[in-house]
C-alpha cells in the first residue's frame, strides 16, 4: 500500500526537489536493502490471497544510484525467489532450510543482475507512451564470484558551483 499523501500547512517548511531519473544500463551491481514493507497480496487469478514483502534495493551505478522496489510474495510458487534473496544476502546456505529474519534484511548487502524493461503506459492526452524502468533480473549468491560496476572514486567538488541567470533576463531573487 502506497504511502497517504500529506498535505502541507501554508507555513510548512518543504526541502525535497525531486531528483533526475536515471536509468543504470543492464549489468551486474551491487546493493543494499534500504527498506522493507510487510504487505498483502489481495490475490488475482494466477495467485491466491498471500503476505508480500515489499523490499527497496538502493543499486550502485559507477556515477549514480538508483532505488528498485521489488516484491516478494510469501507462498511455494515463490519459494525460489526467496530463497535466491536470503543467498544473495547470506543469510542462507545452499542447500540448507532457512526460518526467514525479515529483521536482519534492511542493511544486508549483495549483488543483483539489472535490466532495462520497456512497457507502455497510457496517457489520457496523448494516448500509449514507452516507458522504461530498471528491474532486478536475478541475484547472485553471497559466494558466487561476479564482477559489478564499481562507483567512481572521484570525489566531487566541495565548493558548491552556481551561476546566476544573466542581469536582463529580468530575474529578481524573491520575486513572483
Amino acid at each position: 500500500m502506497a504511502e497517504p499523501i500529506r498535505e502541507f500547512g501554508w507555513d510548512d517548511e518543504i526541502s525535497d526537489e525531486g531528483s533526475e531519473f536515471v536509468l543504470l544500463p543492464e549489468g551486474d551491481y551491487d546493493f543494499t536493502v534500504s527498506k522493507f514493507e510487510r504487505a498483502r497480496h489481495q490475490g488475482s487469478e494466477k495467485m491466491p490471497p498471500c503476505n508480500m514483502a515489499k523490499v527497496t534495493f538502493t543499486i550502485w551505478g559507477a556515477e549514480d544510484k538508483i532505488e528498485i522496489v521489488d516484491n516478494f510474495y510469501l507462498c511455494d510458487k515463490f519459494e525460489w525467489k526467496l530463497s535466491a534473496l536470503f543467498l544473495s544476502i547470506g543469510l542462507k546456505k545452499r542447500g540448507e532450510h532457512l526460518k526467514m529474519n525479515w529483521n536482519l534484511v534492511t542493511g544486508a548487502k549483495g549483488k543483483c543482475r539489472v535490466y532495462v524493461e520497456n512497457y507502455h503506459k497510457k496517457d489520457d492526452k496523448e494516448g500509449e507512451k514507452t516507458g522504461y524502468s530498471n528491474k532486478i533480473k536475478k541475484f547472485y549468491a553471497y559466494d558466487e564470484t561476479v564482477q559489478t560496476v564499481q562507483p567512481n572514486t572521484v570525489q566531487p567538488s566541495t565548493t558548491p558551483t552556481y551561476t546566476a541567470p544573466p542581469s536582463n533576463s529580468g530575474w529578481k531573487a524573491g520575486a513572483f
